[in-house]
C-alpha cells in the first residue's frame, strides 16, 4: 500500500479528511480469515474460519468466551484479540461484582467503540487491527448480535460477516435473511456453514480442524461447538439435505434437534 507523508502517526489528517492509519487496520480486517454471525428470536451464532500458518502447525483460536451469556468471533490481528477479550472479560467481572447481575452487551459493546476511539486521539498510539463479531444475550433484551470495528464503529445486525471474501457470505445472509427469526438453532447453524463456505477457496472445504461454532442464546450459555457435534453438521451440510434454495421452505425441512441438544 502506498506510504504518504500522512499515515506516520493516528492523529495526522490527510488534506483529503482519511486518517491512513486506520484505513490500514480496516485492511487488517479484510485480510483475516472469514467469521460470520447471524441469530434468531432465541439464539446468536457465531462461525469462523481458522487458518493454519503452515502443515505442522495448529489453528489459529478464532471463538473467545466472554462470559456466560457472551462470546466473540474475530477477524484480523489475533494478538489484538486477545487484549480486547481480556478487557471485556474484566469489565464482565465489575459488572457482577458490582451490580450482581450480567454486564448487558449493549454496555459492553460501548465501551468496545470508546476504547478504539481513543486510540485515534493520540500521538504514538495505533488502531487496533481485529474487527470483532460479539454474540450475547439479555434476560431483558433477547439475543444480540454487534460488529466492532477498529474505526470504532459498532452496529447491531440480524446477520453479518467480516474478514476475507465477507461479500460473498454477506449476500447468502442477505438472501435468506427473512428466514432466521422462526427457525430452531440448528437450522441456524446450517445457515451459517453455507454462508462460512461461500468465503472458501474453491479447492479447500470446511472440516473439523479450520471451522468453529459458538452458541448462546436462552436458557443457552455460550458455548463451542466441536468434535462429533460439528462434524454432525458438517455432514448435513455435504449431503445437501439441508439446501436451502428454496428459501424458508427449506429451512423448515431442515432435521430439528439431531446434532445438537439445547436444553
Amino acid at each position: 500500500m502506498f506510504r504518504n507523508q500522512y499515515d506516520n502517526d493516528i492523529s495526522t489528517w490527510s488534506p483529503q479528511g482519511r486518517l491512513h492509519q486506520i484505513e490500514y487496520a480496516l485492511e487488517a480486517v479484510k485480510q483475516g480469515s472469514a467469521s460470520v454471525g447471524l441469530r434468531s428470536n432465541t439464539h446468536v451464532v457465531l462461525l469462523a474460519l481458522k487458518r493454519s500458518s503452515g502443515e505442522l502447525a495448529s489453528h489459529q483460536q478464532k471463538l473467545f468466551r466472554i462470559d456466560n451469556h457472551m462470546g466473540i468471533a474475530i477477524a484480523g490481528l489475533v494478538s489484538d484479540a486477545r487484549v480486547l477479550s481480556n478487557f471485556m472479560r474484566t469489565e464482565c467481572m465489575k459488572s457482577k461484582m458490582m451490580y450482581d447481575r450480567p454486564m448487558p452487551g449493549s454496555r459492553l459493546v460501548s465501551l468496545i467503540g470508546d476504547k478504539a476511539q481513543a486510540n485515534t486521539q493520540n500521538y504514538g498510539r495505533r488502531p487496533y487491527g481485529v474487527g470483532l463479531l460479539v454474540g450475547s444475550y439479555d434476560e431483558d433484551t433477547g439475543p444480540h448480535l454487534y460488529e466492532c470495528l477498529p474505526n470504532a464503529n459498532c452496529l447491531e445486525y440480524f446477520a453479518v460477516s467480516i474478514g476475507a471474501k465477507s461479500q460473498s457470505a454477506k449476500t447468502y445472509l442477505e438472501k435468506f435473511a427473512k428466514d432466521f427469526g422462526d427457525i430452531d438453532v440448528d437450522a441456524l447453524i446450517l445457515h451459517g456453514l453455507h454462508a462460512l463456505r461461500e468465503t472458501l477457496q474453491q479447492d479447500k472445504e470446511l472440516n473439523l480442524k479450520n471451522c468453529s461454532i459458538g452458541v448462546v442464546g436462552k436458557d443457552h450459555d455460550w458455548e463451542i461447538i466441536e468434535g462429533d457435534r460439528l462434524k454432525a453438521y458438517l455432514d448435513q451440510l455435504e449431503s445437501g439435505s439441508s439446501s436451502t434454495s428454496t428459501g424458508g421452505a427449506a429451512a423448515e425441512e431442515l432435521p430439528q434437534g439431531e446434532a445438537m441438544d439445547t436444553e
